[in-house]
């Protein structure tokens, strides 16, 4: 269930050049999993910005984002006390309770935040948690020591080999020799479908896509699944691996 509020910007400051973490105030009931988002509504547009959430305790929700158009522009330039109109509790998050006693996190750009919490839920359990970031460049890194404090085993590729493996997330799987028996992930289409033709685990994909209203009612946000098409904002945006048609 999705609820509707006012929340107020007590945090927004850049994280890289281009990302910015923003730290809201306000009701958080409606979250209840990693990888679920908010939707945000901003002035002088008439579609809402989907965000996913990082992480969020019983009074703040902490986003991160990069700045790609007019949007992200503008909340990039938000100050404290900000007050924003917020849909929140949105989409389908990640199953931490999956079955598994080594997971691996992997994490593409901006697709990293929603593991944060997920990576927090796992080690709270008692599991091995690794994490695979993928960036393009080092000055793109962020979050790689976050990870570290809370105890996971973390591992980046470059693009450019500017720092950690060179090549991509697949690459950095690879040369860690890290083992795992269930994955976790969140990136662009591409990244996610290299990692599932190279590995045989179980695991969970979370898609970005461009949304509509965020809530299901518009179908704008769909893919073909096993069991027909489903809607990344209400069904996903986790699916799981397997009934994933490429």
């Amino acid at each position: 269930m999705y609820k509707k509020g006012i929340y107020k910007v007590v945090a927004n400051a850049p994280l890289t050049r281009d990302v910015y973490r923003m730290v809201l105030e306000g009701n958080t009931q409606w979250i209840i999993r990693p990888g679920q988002f908010v939707n945000i509504e901003l002035d002088g547009l008439y579609l809402r910005r989907p965000i996913s959430i990082c992480d969020w305790d019983e009074h703040t929700i902490t986003i991160i984002y990069k700045v790609v158009g007019r949007g992200t522009e503008q909340m990039s330039k938000m100050s404290v006390g900000k007050e924003l109109d917020v849909l929140t509790g949105l989409g389908n998050g990640f199953n931490a309770e999956a079955e598994c006693s080594e997971a691996l996190l992997v994490g593409g750009g901006v697709g990293v935040p929603p593991l944060y919490r997920l990576a927090k839920e796992l080690l709270a359990q008692g599991k091995k948690v690794s994490v695979v970031l993928g960036f393009n460049t080092a000055a793109e890194v962020f979050y790689a020591e976050e990870f570290r404090q809370l105890g996971a085993e973390v591992y980046v590729s470059t693009a450019d080999g500017s720092v950690g493996v060179k090549g991509f997330v697949t690459d950095a799987i690879r040369e860690s020799g890290v083992t795992f028996d269930y994955f976790y992930a969140c990136g662009p289409l591409p990244m996610l479908k290299a990692l599932c033709d190279n590995c045989t685990q179980r695991g969970e994909l979370s898609f970005e896509e461009r949304m509509g209203c965020g809530f299901g009612a518009c179908m704008g946000c769909s893919c073909k699944t096993l069991t027909g098409n489903k809607r990344i904002c209400k069904e996903g945006p986790v699916m799981r691996r397997e009934e994933i048609i490429w």
